[in-house]
């Protein structure tokens, strides 16, 4: 499980394994911020039920500012993630589209990305690509300068259990809410909203095409950023800015 985590970007050490007062055998993991995860290894028939993955008692959606404290270079995105599984577990992939908040187009389903992500990820289930595709984005918003960010998810799972109202209790999964917790964090503001699917078709072809791609040996990973942002890619990767990614086309 430490190598799952570690995966999925968590920072932090692991505690003893110990027994608590929910008859559970847990284990205890610090994340970078000082959080508790107290992280049961199996469920109570009965009694009170036990924490799986939680953030810090009192923690909101949104920091509070100082009046005036906001910079004028301080940047928001509206963010789509989808995951694909063909198969479940079976070929998986991510797809997520960003979108420069302060266009006047930012909430439109159909607006033209600012910057994307399409990414196969070998054999997965759909909850951990979708998950992954989550962490992926706001990596990349983070590295766009993004202080705000509003997640429109076709993922009920995820939006429940980013916003506290479902607990996690998958182990591949809560390793990757905490990643996810751990970058939110990390804003001045974020906000979660299920959207239906209909409304979340770029990101859905974005997580196709990249099974399509890396099973005809293609790429496994294509980023598109903002003109005049550096690009920036790993080994095997692919990452074009979008104008060379506009005159290289399909071909490369």
């Amino acid at each position: 499980m430490r190598a799952e985590w570690a995966a999925a970007g968590v920072e932090g050490r692991f505690m003893p394994l110990e027994d608590t007062e929910y008859g559970l055998r847990e284990f205890a993991f610090v994340d970078g911020d000082g959080t508790l995860h107290r992280i049961g290894s199996r469920l109570p028939k009965d009694g009170p039920a036990a924490p799986t993955a939680a953030t810090r008692p009192g923690d909101a959606t949104e920091r509070e500012i100082a009046p005036g404290q906001r910079e004028a270079s301080e940047r928001g995105f509206v963010i789509r993630t989808d995951g694909a599984a063909r198969g479940n577990p079976g070929p998986a992939s991510l797809g997520a589209v960003l979108i420069d908040a302060s266009r006047p187009d930012a909430l439109h389903p159909l607006a033209p990305p600012d910057a994307s992500i399409s990414e196969y990820l070998g054999r997965q289930t759909n909850n951990v690509a979708e998950y992954t595709g989550l962490v992926r984005a706001l990596d990349l918003a983070a590295e766009l300068g993004a202080s705000e960010v509003d997640l429109l998810l076709d993922s009920k799972l995820i939006v429940e259990q980013l916003n506290g109202r479902w607990r996690a209790k998958d182990a591949k999964l809560i390793p990757l809410l905490i990643a996810a917790q751990q970058r939110l964090r990390a804003l001045r503001r974020w906000s979660a909203a299920h959207v239906p699917r209909a409304q979340n078709s770029a990101a859905d072809a974005l997580a196709n095409e990249a099974i399509d791609r890396a099973l005809a040996g293609g790429p496994t990973r294509v980023v598109v950023r903002p003109g005049g942002a550096e690009p920036r890619a790993g080994a095997g990767d692919r990452t074009f800015d979008r104008f060379r990614l506009d005159r290289e086309g399909d071909g490369g």
